[in-house]
């Protein structure tokens, strides 16, 4: 019954309660975006390391070194010679070294030369490595052949048989289009890492591209290492980074990710404590609506008192309408929390290749939606309290 009292009254403002549980709703999908994201993005991308430990480049940031060989973002900060490759790859420390070379693209995605072992020894996760969709084959290192990350084929159209031009440089200009022509053998299968949106090529094969200077025709932008434990990785540090100042030595590549996103954590905050102040908006906007309707609704109150409603019934009824209008808005606040997260994830994964996944259930998708309604039909108790105290005797007379 005053349910039913309740979406009567509900109705009859519709406007009013639409804008105010849209309000209410926008206020929701912030506060669960923001927090969703951030821990789908802080826990996906600390685990993210292509399968390597380390990274060894040229003098630079941990940090840009990794976002360049494992993320395939930033710009290369220099070339290293064979001989560095050769040396770590020899090191009693490293059960695995392969190098990659960069500075080419194909229409803004990145071709990235590297070896077979790259996709023959290492697991991107856990009992899990790179496969190339059959009846695709790995490239052979002395031709002309490239592997196809998943996304990228995606977005290029590409497959098994086509035939494209790099162009020089990471950002596509159709200008330095390369002379030498690459045949696509394989695409890779998703992975949901940056490798789906890089186009694998032989590692001498972009060493050598025209136009290329003659000193990188030996040279690697990168070396991804696997360590044999732990320890060998402080004992690289302290040779690379410590004792060293001619190569900067990334481990683990983890941490320095975390590091990334620590630095961000401000931005985060900032989106949280506007989320927090539009949920208190929506709070008033319905406290608002409710109590400015009162004068219109006190003989509608006075009648209802006459037919034998006592105080605490208005009362409830008031609170309901209140309780309702933030339910409503729960309910806009996942239809809108679906269409950002959805957005997010595809800019996400188009810039870094990373899936986030933001249907993992986190405990903020419980005390959001509960802290938003409680706060709605708190601020209903001001309006209900003025419902309480309408006089019957008064307003019963037109």
């Amino acid at each position: 019954m005053l349910l039913r009292i309740a979406g009567k009254s509900l109705r009859q403002y519709a406007l009013s309660t639409s804008v105010t549980s849209l309000s209410i709703g926008l206020a929701g999908a912030l506060l669960l975006s923001v927090w969703v994201i951030k821990d789908e993005a802080r826990n996906t991308f600390a685990q993210i390391n292509a399968g390597f430990d380390a990274v060894l480049g040229a003098r630079s940031t941990k940090l840009q070194l990794v976002l360049n060989a494992v993320f395939h973002l930033e710009a290369s900060p220099a070339n290293i010679d064979l001989q560095d490759f050769q040396e770590i790859q020899r090191n009693p420390n490293v059960a695995l070294a392969v190098p990659i070379a960069m500075g080419d693209n194909f229409r803004g995605f990145r071709v990235v030369g590297t070896m077979p072992e790259m996709f023959t020894q290492v697991e991107y996760a856990p009992r899990r490595k790179h496969r190339v969709h059959a009846p695709g084959r790995l490239f052979d290192p002395t031709l002309r052949e490239a592997i196809v990350g998943s996304f990228a084929a995606q977005k290029l159209r590409l497959k098994r048989g086509d035939h494209f031009h790099p162009y020089h440089g990471v950002n596509f200009d159709e200008k330095h289009e390369h002379a030498e022509d690459y045949v696509v053998v394989g695409i890779l299968e998703p992975s949901n890492t940056p490798a789906d949106k890089v186009i694998w090529i032989p590692l001498e094969g972009l060493q050598k591209m025209s136009g290329h200077a003659a000193r990188t025709q030996t040279d690697v932008s990168a070396v991804l290492i696997k360590l044999r434990s732990p320890l060998a990785g402080r004992t690289l540090d302290t040779q690379y980074n410590r004792e060293g100042n001619r190569l900067t030595f990334a481990w683990p590549i983890g941490a320095t990710i975390s590091e990334l996103l620590s630095k961000v954590g401000w931005f985060e905050e900032v989106l949280g404590a506007v989320a927090a102040l539009v949920g208190l908006v929506a709070a008033g906007s319905v406290m608002t609506s409710i109590y400015n309707s009162m004068n219109e609704r006190r003989r509608q109150i006075a009648i209802f008192r006459a037919l034998g409603a006592r105080r605490s019934t208005v009362f409830t009824t008031i609170l309901l309408e209140a309780l309702s209008i933030a339910v409503l808005g729960v309910i806009v606040a996942f239809a809108l929390y679906a269409a950002i997260v959805s957005a997010a994830s595809a800019i996400i994964r188009a810039h870094t290749g990373v899936v986030i996944d933001p249907w993992t259930w986190h405990n903020v998708m419980a005390w959001g939606p509960i802290g938003l309604i409680a706060l709605g039909a708190a601020a209903g108790i001001l309006p209900a309290v003025k419902a309480y105290g309408v006089d019957v005797a008064e307003n019963l007379t037109p």
